[in-house]
């Protein structure tokens, strides 16, 4: 069995698609490519796909993660290609990789999001920045399928900046870009609670809802402050594994 992790992002109008909707158009991909998939025993098999750390409904991602397994070997490059003819254009697959190490879900432990927030200024949105960051906690509530939950949105927050709009992005009007890296914690801090956090600290309130994009996902490196490459120990792991086989076929 072959183990392939794949990268794919959710664009433009298919941000608003839910993870179970997006389980069924990758489904449906994978029987168009003919990819040689494993599947589950028993009364129903169903593919063997393991989804790490969807982003929520709403949001848009540069960086989300799957492994598949299959019955037959397959370039996962190859792979890549005949997934994207098959997916709908948005949900792209950006990277495949051979798994060669355990854990990739242990591996996702922090996001690098981008909020956008339209009709607000860099000034205010600075000011509200400013009294989140120099508060010990921020609490905030959420309506869960239990009913109002409150926790701290503060803690979770590794870093949290206003950063200038790309020169190739159209700003029409005042606009803030917000660059907030969260860990993932238990209860999970999203990006519209730490904008519930704004409100709560700085009564920060755009007119409009935010735009919010997950740009990486994968371990935060402390020393240089951001998000590492989660499938970088599997494309490491390809050389050794490979002077391994070469090794195994001498004489």
């Amino acid at each position: 069995m072959q183990r392939i992790r794949l990268r794919y992002t959710k664009r433009g109008r298919l941000r608003f698609t839910s993870h179970r909707d997006f389980q069924r158009a990758f489904e449906r991909a994978l029987r168009r490519a003919e990819v040689p998939m494993a599947y589950s025993a028993g009364f129903t098999p169903h593919p063997k796909v393991s989804y790490a750390n969807a982003a929520p409904t709403g949001t848009g991602s540069e960086a989300e993660y799957l492994e598949i397994a299959l019955v037959e070997r397959r370039d996962p490059a190859v792979l890549r290609d005949l997934l994207n003819e098959s997916l709908p254009s948005g949900l792209d697959v950006t990277d495949a990789v051979e798994a060669r190490t355990s854990g990739l879900a242990d591996r996702l432990t922090a996001s690098e999001w981008e909020l956008r927030l339209d009709r607000v200024t860099e000034e205010e949105a600075g000011k509200a920045v400013a009294a989140f960051l120099a508060a010990e906690t921020v609490e905030v509530q959420r309506r869960t399928k239990n009913g109002m939950r409150s926790f701290d949105a503060r803690g979770a927050v590794v870093d949290l900046e206003v950063v200038r709009p790309q020169p190739d992005r159209p700003v029409d009007g005042p606009c803030a870009i917000l660059r907030l890296v969260v860990r993932h914690v238990t209860p999970a801090v999203r990006p519209d609670d730490v904008l519930s956090g704004l409100r709560a600290v700085a009564d920060l309130a755009p007119p409009v809802p935010a735009a919010v994009t997950r740009l990486a996902q994968g371990l935060f490196d402390e020393e240089s402050g951001t998000v590492t490459d989660p499938l970088a120990l599997d494309r490491e792991a390809i050389p050794a594994a490979l002077h391994t086989a070469a090794g195994t076929a001498s004489p």
